[in-house]
């Protein structure tokens, strides 16, 4: 017969706790506010963690939030993937099946990976893109869900998460933006060890200001009877309590076992170790209920009654009987869905399962496989596959747990669960070897290693050999994270094929090492595809050729564009074509566009990538069109059409959220912030360089990132602010072998930054060691930006004390520098004209006609920036040169130039412009003007007869070579005019003014009627 109290072992009364309960309610609060939430709650094993996320869970659900529960699950040792987060949608699908059915509405093919009640998932792709496109998905579905109405989710045991588990958790609270949602989990403080793999995770997200983590402390005295006194529903003896608090250290759970001990006459002080005292509970038990307690105790953490009666081999009553025996001692506990059985505590399972023998646990494990093998509908569809593996594998039998665990990987990589992939992997390569023959000539065919060669002449019969098993396993690391296990094991094969003629699976392996070398830091990758490309070539085409050949040319567009990188890109398409390798001949036409562009074919290398985005989205192949939207704006902002790239751009950010690839989705963005500075947008480049950063996580995207808030913060003034992000990009960028497009950015802002401190020797310093390194083809955009800032640097210089030695050779290293730096559209062509301009200043040349050729250049251009800047320029030499009709000239320029500052926030221009307008008297406000004849609204502008002449011919479009045919003046002299009257009329261009012009009807109809110009 039971005793009564045993009834009452998990406490009534909900003690201690106020503080942490408030916590958590506060955050429900901000939460149904819209304002996302995350909390981590840790404390040892039995500290109540559950108890409190079960007593918050109630007052949520009596406050109206959707409350969805997930545990990690383990196996053995093993745990499932994603599983808390599987557990947690099939709650939310019962809570809210319409929502969530809208919520994943178009998605899910790729969210059933997560929740398989959604349907089919699809082949789909596998990159490093594949796990973040599924993990944004589930962040945002989350979001939809939570749009409108409160939302908790409550992960538990994170200790026992896989890999996975963690990574999707981690992707979740970093993003999470929108949406009535509160994130809990919990796990055990006791159990982190320095290298449990949850350790890292928590060092991540402690750096989080967005995670609010709780520790639970043990009970204090006073806590602990209270708790002693509502499990014996009578006021304990105080002896007694003082008893159970020093036993039992204030561990509610201990606090539990400890009270109904002494209740049944049991002195706790028999027992060595607080552990045994839970094993004294279990064999008090009638000895089937203690076989049944063992058997649960192996079989996971939850055992299905179906499995657990199939591997107990008991009569139907019997097992019965000993399940109620164990359920009535609160050993074991029913699920809550009524279909299986559970330890009450996850302690008292671990004290069984670690009292088992050797032999025991073997033999337990062989059940479980042999009953599920003869049943697979003994457990979830979902999981079948991953327990198999995991009871054979702890069963010790080679020839079942290989062919068991290499069917589980591939159920892991449909998953996109690259880690517990990888895992399961390397047990199969432990087992090898313990494997008989025969087994291994059974085994399944290849399943995913991207290009590699299949050994066999069949790839889809020929059983999985050995290296296969490495290359898959390498791809599966590479595409969870892992590169340093990646590494190893593509080390591992290449050392296996030294002696072996096959050059095509050395290459490959070859590829492997040079993408893993690279991504770790550890070198450019340029050796290791040197010697992938010597073993290709003079081979048949492959697509391993093709593949080699277009990292190969997309190595060398990065590091040493050229005919070289042209010529292997070439190539690279014609052998794709050739072998019917589509996406690898996209890319390599890709690399081709871009090649063509920075070579200064600019119109068929844009036409190329044009069409490349355009097939890569109506072949559906979303790797290629994602690049196409990275590397097509970009090129597009290369050559000065910034307003072009806008668009694509947007579009380009909604396709990367569409497709969850965030990644790709924060270099759209950082690009778009890249354009938006140029136009003169900063504001928005500012939100868009926020959006970059937020969403990035890459070594690359967070160099870019800092790179540009380093940008904006100089242009705006802040110096401080520029020099720690430039000192962050160089840290993320550092231990990499910098490619130009990272370099010679990182090198303008070090020059500037130097120069605008006054530390003119660094400047250049920095700009020598570029020059030394030179410029490869296709720097054009980061070379002219480079050699200005140098440039402006010395003429700023000039006349400071020990500023004269040096100056003179370093001009002439620039000057020799821009001449072999190509500039065929209009906006490097204006940077020519900008730079000799400033070189001309630096050596005390020069005057307004050099300045008002650049002006000119930039009017025709949306560069309000630099437009500015060259105004200003074109303003000082005016006033240098002394005159009336001047000053009225640079007066103009000059509120034209503080209008845009002021607009932009460009502080260290408009200082200088202050600066200037103050030493020459010149208000930066218009004056009054005389009251102009009514008759004549030429004259109401303020316009010279010669300006109205210019004006005239403007407003039909006419360019300044063609003024100054018409009108017999040099086109300097028309160009000066056109600057003119641009500062008059207070507009940026040649359109505006036109448009002036025929809105005031300055020209009658018959007026514009021009001659042509010969």
């Amino acid at each position: 017969m039971l005793a009564p109290v045993e009834n009452r072992s998990v406490s009534p009364v909900f003690v201690g706790r106020a503080d942490e309960l408030a916590t958590l309610n506060d955050a429900l609060a901000r939460a149904s506010a819209g304002e996302p939430q995350a909390l981590l709650i840790g404390g040892e094993a039995g500290v109540g963690k559950t108890r409190l996320v079960e007593e918050f869970a109630t007052a949520a659900d009596r406050r109206g939030a959707v409350v969805a529960l997930g545990g990690c699950v383990e196996i053995g040792a093993d745990g499932l993937p994603f599983a808390p987060f599987s557990t947690a949608l099939r709650a939310l699908r019962r809570a809210l099946p319409d929502e969530l059915a809208a919520a994943a509405a178009g998605q899910e093919e790729e969210l059933a990976r997560l929740l398989p009640e959604l349907g089919e998932t699809s082949a789909g792709r596998h990159d490093e893109e594949s796990m973040a496109r599924l993990f944004e998905l589930t962040a945002r579905l989350l979001e939809r869900v939570a749009a409108d109405r409160t939302v908790v989710v409550a992960l538990e045991d994170l200790h026992w998460s896989d890999a996975s588990t963690r990574h999707l958790l981690s992707y979740l609270l970093r993003t999470l933006r929108t949406g009535r949602l509160v994130v809990l989990a919990t796990y055990r403080a006791d159990d982190i060890h320095r290298r449990h793999p949850l350790r890292p995770l928590l060092a991540e997200l402690d750096r989080l200001r967005t995670v609010h983590r709780l520790d639970l402390a043990r009970l204090t005295r006073d806590e602990v009877g209270r708790q002693v006194a509502g499990i014996l529903a009578a006021d304990p003896d105080p002896a007694q309590v003082d008893d159970i608090f020093e036993r039992s250290d204030g561990n509610a759970f201990f606090v539990e076992e400890l009270a109904v001990a002494a209740h049944e006459g049991c002195r706790p002080g028999l027992t060595d170790t607080l552990r045994d005292l839970l094993l004294v509970r279990v064999e008090a038990l009638p000895e089937s209920a203690q076989n049944a307690a063992r058997i649960v105790a192996e079989g996971g953490s939850t055992v299905e009654y179906r499995l657990l009666a199939a591997v107990a081999r008991l009569a139907e009553d019997d097992l019965i009987e000993a399940l109620r025996a164990a359920v009535g001692a609160n050993i074991l506990l029913a699920t809550p869905a009524g279909d299986g059985y559970r330890f009450r505590h996850s302690l008292v399972r671990e004290a069984v399962g670690d009292d088992l023998l050797p032999g025991e646990r073997s033999r337990l494990n062989r059940r479980y496989a042999e009953a599920l093998e003869a049943d697979p509908t003994l457990v979830p569809a979902d999981e079948r596959v991953t327990r198999l593996a995991s009871y054979w594998y702890h069963a010790h039998d080679p020839a079942k747990a290989l062919p068991a665990v290499l069917d589980a990987s591939v159920t892991a990589r449909s998953r996109h669960a690259y880690s517990e992939q990888l895992r399961l992997l390397e047990r199969a390569m432990e087992l090898w070897d313990a494997a008989p023959e025969d087994v291994r000539n059974r085994l399944r065919p290849l399943d995913y290693a991207e290009a590699y060669p299949a050994c066999g002449c069949d790839p889809d019969t020929t059983p999985l050999r050995y290296l296969d098993l490495m290359a898959e396993a390498a791809v599966a690391g590479r595409l969870c994270g892992d590169r340093e296990s990646a590494l190893k094991i593509t080390k591992r094969a290449l050392r296996l094929l030294e002696d072996e003629d096959d050059p095509l699976r050395r290459a490959w392996f070859w590829v492997q090492r040079s993408r893993l070398v690279r991504s770790l830091g550890r070198g450019s990758g340029r050796e290791e595809l040197s010697t992938a490309q010597d073993l290709v070539r003079g081979l048949p085409p492959s697509e391993v050729h093709a593949e080699v050949l277009t990292h190969v040319a997309n190595w060398s567009l990065l590091h040493a564009p050229g005919p070289d990188a042209y010529a292997a890109a070439e190539h690279a398409v014609e052998y794709a074509r050739m072998v019917g390798v589509r996406e690898i001949e996209l890319d390599a036409r890709q690399i081709l566009g871009v090649l063509m562009v920075d070579a200064g074919h600019v119109e068929p290398g844009l036409t190329a990538l044009y069409e490349v985005k355009d097939q890569a989205l109506a072949e559906n192949i979303p790797s290629v069109a994602l690049n196409a939207y990275v590397n097509l704006p970009s090129e597009l902002e290369a050559v000065g059409r910034s307003r072009e790239a806008l668009p694509i751009m947007e579009e380009g950010i909604a396709y990367a959220r569409r497709h969850g690839l965030s990644e790709t989705e924060s270099w759209v963005w950082g690009n778009l912030a890249e354009s938006l500075l140029s136009l003169g947008r900063w504001d928005e480049a500012e939100r868009a360089c926020v959006a970059a950063g937020r969403i990035g996580q890459g070594v690359g995207i967070r160099g870019f990132h800092a790179v540009l808030c380093a940008e904006l913060a100089l242009t705006r003034g802040d110096l401080a602010e520029s020099g720690r992000q430039l000192s962050a990009a160089r840290g993320y960028f550092g231990s990499q072998d910098l490619a130009p497009q990272h370099d010679l950015p990182l090198t303008r802002l070090a020059v500037a930054l130097a120069a605008g401190e006054g530390r003119l020797p660094d400047a250049r310093a920095h700009l020598a060691r570029a020059l030394d390194r030179g410029f490869p083809p296709g720097a054009q955009r980061y070379a002219w930006p480079l050699l200005l800032t140098g440039a402006a640097a010395e003429g700023d210089a000039r006349g400071l004390p020990g500023a004269d030695p040096g100056r003179d050779e370093l001009l002439a290293r620039i000057r020799e520098a821009a001449k072999k730096i190509v500039a065929v559209v209009p906006v490097w062509q204006a940077h020519e004209l900008w730079l000799r301009a400033e070189l001309l200043r630096a050596e005390g040349r020069g005057g307004p006609a050099d300045w008002a050729e650049a002006v000119t250049a930039f009017e025709t251009m949306e560069r309000p920036h630099d437009l500015a800047r060259t105004r200003y320029r074109l303003a000082e030499a005016l006033l240098t040169e002394g005159g009336d009709d001047e000053r009225d000239r640079a007066a103009e320029l000059l509120r034209l130039a503080h209008a845009v500052t002021a607009h932009l926030g460009a502080r260290p221009l408009a200082d200088a412009v202050g600066r200037l307008a103050q030493r020459a008297r010149l208000s930066l406000t218009p004056g009054p003007r005389r009251a102009p004849a009514a008759s004549d609204p030429v004259e109401a502008l303020g316009l010279t007869g010669r300006e109205r002449d210019v004006l005239r011919l403007v407003s039909v479009g006419r360019t300044n070579r063609q003024i100054a045919e018409a009108l017999f003046i040099s086109p300097k002299t028309a160009s000066v005019h056109v600057s003119n009257i641009l500062a008059k009329l207070g507009v940026a261009g040649r359109g505006e003014a036109a448009a002036v012009a025929h809105r005031l009807g300055l020209f009658p109809a018959e007026a514009l009627q021009v001659p042509p110009v010969g």
